[in-house]
């Protein structure tokens, strides 16, 4: 079980591997989890940005987060799996399989397509991580969710969802400012992007979820 001392970065975010008919390229994808895994990465993630979650359909999603944990958990690598999805019941179902299916951790925005409002953030999280049973919770802090955490809200979070472990803050939010980022870091560990690692590692970073 990752806990907030081992679950710290950078993590390899993976592309997806496709097809020049714009199918899923399981092999190819398959030896690019590897060859991370044998870079000795701390962790593995997929369905993200890089990984184009919002680009997938079901099945395909189902076909990567399974070819994330099978080869990661082959070459002793923790592998956590972006579960965001446009509502808020496609979250849940999306972290109860990957927890199913031998997730270290979930990844998950607000949905993005209509606001969350403020009485309804705890509640989403709290859903998602009862869904993935408990599953170490990672918040993917993006203004393509068109809201910004408080601080006060990420404590909120904090005390209602034990599990939530860390928080991969975006421009625009709370965490990737040096200030945001030494008050967040009390509460969670704090991944941000590559090009800001070197300034606010110093104010509490502790990794990023890596393209490069």
């Amino acid at each position: 079980m990752l806990t907030r001392e081992t679950f710290t970065g950078p993590w390899a975010g993976l592309p997806v591997a496709w097809t020049d008919d714009d199918r899923f390229d399981e092999p190819a994808y398959r030896q690019d989890v590897i060859r991370c895994c044998q870079a000795d990465m701390p962790g593995l993630y997929t369905a993200g940005t890089t990984g184009e979650f919002y680009a997938m359909e079901l099945d395909e999603w189902k076909a990567v987060t399974l070819a994330t944990i099978e080869e990661c958990h082959a070459h002793g690598k923790p592998a956590m799996i972006g579960c965001t999805a446009t509502y808020n019941l496609g979250a849940a179902r999306r972290a109860a399989f990957a927890a199913e299916k031998g997730a270290d951790a979930i990844q998950v925005a607000l949905p993005f397509w209509m606001e969350v409002g403020d009485a309804q953030v705890v509640p989403f999280f709290k859903e998602v991580a009862d869904a993935s049973g408990g599953l170490p919770l990672s918040i993917y802090e993006t203004m393509r969710a068109k809201k910004a955490l408080t601080l006060d809200q990420h404590r909120a979070v904090k005390d209602a969802v034990p599990c939530y472990m860390m928080v991969k803050a975006n421009g625009g939010t709370l965490g990737s400012t040096p200030e945001g980022c030494r008050a967040l870091s009390e509460l969670v560990n704090v991944f941000v992007g590559e090009h800001l690692f070197g300034v606010l590692g110093r104010t509490g970073a502790k990794g990023s979820c890596s393209s490069v």
